[in-house]
């Protein structure tokens, strides 16, 4: 089968389209969702194409014709409609910043194909495995804040959900096969209740270098100016920092801390140094005379923290092994910690949101910790 034998997919950018769109979803019990982001051409990234799929149509939704989606918002609270995603949490972080929707009743097909021991579970992998169709993936960093989109653009994006919900239903009879549906459908659970997207304190921009030995306090001091730089001229351009100025090149320049035009060309190209040189010379002098930066100082777990937390892990490793499935498919990151935090003791309290875990495994995990 060709891909562009599926047919054009309906283009919305009207508010009766949208309306049209918001009474068609409404009346499934399943919808494919996806969605692009601009996050390698813009400073600050955004929902730029919202993709539905139902049995018999495919739906792109341009979010930049409107003022408000939030006509969407009870679509995806709405438990008696699933919404199947491939490698939802990113999806979910982007729709809950940019619209804070929240979320019930979701399938994860490439969760689905983790669960099933798929070392590879992209998208394109499935399809080809399941459709026999090879997917090109020539357009997968392309600029989505682009307007107009072209028509492979259109085209290439609607696969992303046009073939979902059968995909959906030879999963998940795969899970079931394996006794695996159960633990799915707990991983699902956890996808909607997580807050991801919610806004974290802010760091000083340099303290991602703070415990790195290679540079002092001063290296900092000049970095934290540099990098404070670079965010203002993203900005200004609403162009990614790294497309600005590569972190490297900044490291650089704050451990040699150049004074002349001549001494930047070691690390900038003709013309980063004509659009910023002097610029850059400017944050390098206020770096040298600003205060030092304060490294942070890290609180270190206790000692049987750490213990539990090894000894999970080992277990983990093991049982992944023994179920051909990579680690956190047996404990996700966040229930280790918690486990690793609390003790075996309070192993039903940690594992109240994973029944199927705590059954298949809370012993072990007991046995394990020494409880």
């Amino acid at each position: 089968m060709a891909f562009d034998s599926l047919g054009f997919p309906e283009l919305v950018q009207s508010s009766s389209q949208l309306d049209h769109l918001v009474a068609e979803l409404s009346r499934q019990t399943r919808i494919a969702v996806d969605t692009e982001s601009n996050s390698l051409h813009a400073y600050r990234e955004r929902v730029c194409l919202i993709q539905f799929s139902t049995a018999e149509t495919d739906y792109l939704v341009d979010p930049f014709a409107f003022d408000d989606l939030q006509i969407l918002g009870p679509l995806f609270a709405d438990p008696k409609i699933e919404k199947v995603f491939h490698a939802a949490e990113y999806d979910l972080i982007c729709l809950r910043r940019d619209y804070g929707f929240e979320f019930a009743s979701l399938f994860d097909t490439m969760q689905a194909g983790r669960i099933l021991g798929r070392k590879q579970a992209g998208l394109d992998r499935l399809i080809e495995e399941k459709f026999n169709l090879k997917v090109n993936k020539r357009f997968q960093k392309a600029d989505w804040g682009a307007r107009p989109l072209s028509r492979d653009l259109i085209l290439y994006a609607r696969l992303d959900t046009h073939f979902l919900l059968p995909l959906r239903d030879m999963l998940k009879e795969e899970l079931e096969a394996k006794g695996f549906w159960p633990l799915a459908q707990e991983d699902f659970w956890m996808a909607c209740q997580s807050n991801g997207s919610k806004a974290k304190p802010e760091s000083p921009t340099w303290s991602r270098y703070g415990n790195r030995h290679d540079l002092t306090l001063r290296d900092l001091t000049v970095l934290n100016e540099l990098l404070a730089f670079r965010a203002q001229v993203a900005a200004h351009l609403d162009r990614p920092p790294f497309k600005v100025l590569e972190e490297s090149r900044l490291l650089e320049i704050a451990k040699t801390k150049p004074s002349t035009i001549s001494e930047l060309e070691v690390e900038l190209t003709s013309r980063q140094i004509q659009n910023w040189g002097t610029s850059i010379l400017d944050a390098v002098q206020r770096g040298m005379q600003n205060p030092l930066v304060k490294r942070l100082l890290l609180e270190r777990p206790d000692e049987a923290y750490i213990k539990r937390l090894e000894k999970l892990k080992n277990w983990r490793k093991k049982i992944a092994a023994e179920m051909d499935v990579e680690s956190d498919v047996v404990l996700p990151r966040s229930l280790l910690l918690a486990l690793a935090e609390a003790g075996p003791q309070e192993i039903e309290r940690v594992l109240a949101s994973s029944p199927w875990r705590l059954e298949h495994f809370g012993a072990q995990i007991i046995n394990t910790l020494g409880g």
